[in-house]
């Protein structure tokens, strides 16, 4: 098993990999500028909901998040090019972990792979062929890698489907509910979505996203169905992103077949005239080939063990994710729920028992607003309540009045009215138990 891991292979896959990462990567940070979605969600804000410890990054927010972003756009385009890429790779990266750990406004699980495939990425030797840094004798030209380095791709593509597939079986997927509703509000012609919000078409088009997700991985793997299971991803990314308007997921997600298909195929499909490897450089391990540390290797199984057991978290914590949302990021938990709600906000004096609503339409967008029906954000919002009474002198409790609905069920009561929650504090992997138990 460990010759196999190690043999070398034509390393094409990664290369051309690399070119379509930094490509998808460049339209990612422009396009975020084009569509407005940088003033949105960084600078027509007083402020951000940052993942929770990450506060610190709140510096960033305003008008220069349009140079951040056009900045990592042009990181990106280097990456492409392989130009310098010991250094631009790493700066991509951290610019990506800027801004991803910045907001969860507009959370969306393909923004976590990218940051996850980012730094892989950093410790890979995706330019050493086809690049400026070989062009300019940065570093000496590689026509091969170890086989390990394409099932680290493998692997996580993999973990993306399988908990993509367990996640999708519970009741209001399995009815064709969420589906139903996905489609109502999607941005298709009138005659188009008559069509999609029947009965019928929900339900087909929700088992057969659990057939192609759970199939998928398994059906490339296999040569005889490889074919069969692109035309398959072409048809479902393609057809997502026409309706659903999921940015540049569609075509990440197919950048990753590269993987699957023999490296010297992926050779000859882009790389036409590069030397093919001769039998001796597929079956023996070369000595002189690129090799990561065993510091690094270390690190990247450590990472890998991470992505195994990071999405099952929500497991062992206490009530039903679908409800809590306690554990529902970094699950793999895509596209899978429709959660709307509204939470007002109470404040009191310690020392007078004066109560009032807090102005929560002032500091917040219409976007933010429309969020605040996940725990961590409206536990964050309380905090910062608190904290700015502080500032001006003033001790209070800070009381939420919080009503949630799921999947266009009636709104119910989310959080436990009497609980100070400017007092008491957050756990990553545990139950908050200010948060009231399901209504369904």
């Amino acid at each position: 098993m460990k010759e196999k891991l190690f043999q070398q292979i034509d390393n094409s896959p990664l290369i051309i990999f690399r070119i379509l990462f930094g490509l998808l990567f460049a339209c990612e940070s422009f396009g975020a500028i084009a569509t407005g979605w940088v003033r949105d969600n960084f600078v027509d804000v007083k402020f951000t909901f940052s993942h929770i410890y990450m506060d610190f990054l709140q510096v960033l927010v305003g008008p220069q998040m349009y140079v951040y972003f056009f900045l990592m756009g042009c990181v990106s385009i280097a990456v492409m090019l392989g130009y310098r890429y010991k250094w631009t790779m790493p700066l991509l990266t951290v610019l990506w972990a800027g801004a991803y750990f910045l907001q969860k406004t507009s959370y969306n699980n393909h923004y976590y792979m990218l940051l996850v495939i980012c730094v892989y990425m950093c410790f890979l030797p995706a330019n050493r062929y086809a690049s400026l840094d070989v062009k300019h004798n940065r570093v000496e030209q590689e026509l091969s890698m170890p086989t390990y380095i394409s099932w680290i791709f493998i692997f996580q593509v993999g973990m993306l489907y399988i908990y993509g597939t367990v996640a999708k079986f519970y009741p209001d997927w399995l009815d064709g509910t969420f589906t139903k509703i996905m489609y109502q509000g999607a941005n298709i012609p009138d005659v188009f979505k008559e069509i999609f919000i029947q009965d019928w078409f929900a339900i087909t088009i929700a088992y057969l996203g659990i057939i192609f997700d759970g199939l998928v991985v398994f059906l490339l793997l296999n040569k005889r169905t490889r074919t069969l299971a692109v035309i398959a991803s072409l048809v479902f990314h393609l057809f997502n992103s026409i309706t659903l308007h999921i940015g540049i997921f569609p075509y990440f997600a197919l950048s990753f077949a590269v993987f699957f298909y023999e490296p010297e195929q992926v050779r000859s499909w882009f790389f036409k005239k590069k030397p093919v490897l001769n039998e001796s450089a597929l079956l023996t391990v070369q000595p002189s080939a690129f090799s990561l540390k065993s510091s690094v290797k270390y690190f990247l199984v450590s990472f890998m063990f991470i992505q195994l057991v990071l999405p099952l978290r929500h497991y062992f914590i206490k009530g039903d994710v679908l409800w809590t949302d306690e554990g529902h990021r970094l699950s793999w938990r895509m596209m899978l729920r429709s959660r709307a709600g509204y939470t007002n906000y109470i404040t009191e004096n310690k020392k007078t028992g004066e109560r009032k609503y807090y102005d929560i339409e002032d500091v917040l967008s219409s976007k933010q607003l429309a969020r605040l029906s996940s725990p961590d954000m409206i536990w964050q919002m309380a905090q910062r309540i608190k904290n700015e009474y502080k500032a001006k002198g003033e001790d209070v409790a800070v009381y939420a009045e919080s009503y949630v609905s799921i999947n266009n069920r009636e709104l119910s009561k989310f959080v436990d009215s009497t609980v100070d929650l400017g007092a008491v504090s957050w756990d990553y992997f545990g139950h908050c138990e200010w948060i009231l138990e399901k209504p369904f």
